[in-house]
């Protein structure tokens, strides 16, 4: 008996330790992967601090000379406007998208789970197809509807569009989390004597508050790093937003100085960065809500 015990002491201390040594194995890969993919976005944080010819010298991250060079001269750009005027453009940009996503993507989302109306799975089947449809192909219609409206060389083409719910993949992942909620609170809210825009304000939006968050994340990344529709609808230097000030940096020759373009990069992700993992929390828990069908 005791010969017994003793053997399945020694399976159990075993079992446990093939498990520290698997955890170990596991936390260890996950950390050099990780690495390997952050390395990237570390450099860029460390080449921002050494000078042009430092840079090439070498694949390490760790300045040997630590200047703020590259900073000052970038901050104050080739242009008579500072980098400061490229950050208030995209902010003049970004925030009217952002919130005319939020509310029309809600709206039209609010409309296609919870309301029949005539043709809806048409309209609803229409939202799928311009899902699936390229960019490439709108670009030159929208283009000509923009120029007849004398909307060329402003912000109007930039966000108007998200106003109008043009934003159709925000408007189904609105539509499957809407499905996921039970509608019991919002037919009692009607029973109380509710109507349709109260309860969705009052009961659905609270509710909505995750899935909401992370479309305006989506939102806010994508228009910051958006280089193409800018690019085609601007043409005044004055109007651009940061992610064309970056290509002001580069100019036709090979003498433009790399630290400079490098640190205005960190200083662009950097807003980007922040609203993430500020709001990473509901970010992971919209998109996992978003989808689950109830």
């Amino acid at each position: 008996m005791t010969d017994l015990t003793t053997l399945n002491e020694q399976q159990a201390v075993r079992r446990q330790r093939l498990a520290l040594l698997s955890t170990a194995l596991r936390y260890t890969l996950l950390m050099v992967v990780g690495l390997v993919m952050l390395y990237p976005l570390i450099w860029l944080v460390g080449a921002s601090f050494k000078t042009n010819s430092e840079i090439f010298a070498g694949a390490g991250f760790w300045p040997e000379q630590p200047t703020l060079e590259g900073y000052i001269k970038g901050w104050e750009t080739s242009t008579p406007y500072t980098f400061g005027r490229f950050f208030w453009n995209s902010f003049l940009i970004i925030l009217p998208k952002v919130i005319g996503t939020a509310i029309s993507c809600t709206l039209a989302a609010y409309a296609f789970a919870r309301f029949d109306f005539p043709l809806k799975k048409l309209f609803f089947g229409s939202v799928i197809a311009i899902l699936l449809l390229p960019n490439v192909v709108t670009r030159i219609p929208q283009y000509i509807l923009f120029r007849d409206l004398g909307w060329l060389d402003s912000f109007l083409p930039l966000w108007v569009p998200s106003a109008f719910a043009g934003d159709a993949f925000f408007v189904f992942m609105l539509v499957q989390f809407l499905r996921s909620l039970p509608p019991d609170m919002e037919e009692a809210a009607r029973v109380d004597g509710a109507n349709s825009l109260q309860t969705l304000l009052y009961i659905v939006v609270p509710m909505l508050a995750p899935a909401l968050i992370s479309v305006c994340l989506f939102q806010f990344m994508w228009t910051m790093n958006d280089f193409l529709g800018p690019l085609i609808y601007l043409s005044s230097v004055d109007k651009y937003p940061v992610s064309l000030a970056l290509k002001l940096s580069i100019d036709t020759t090979e003498a433009f100085e790399w630290n400079r373009i490098l640190a205005m990069s960190v200083l662009t992700i950097t807003p980007a960065l922040i609203v993430f993992f500020a709001a990473q929390r509901y970010f992971i828990e919209g998109i996992s809500s978003g989808g689950v069908k109830g």
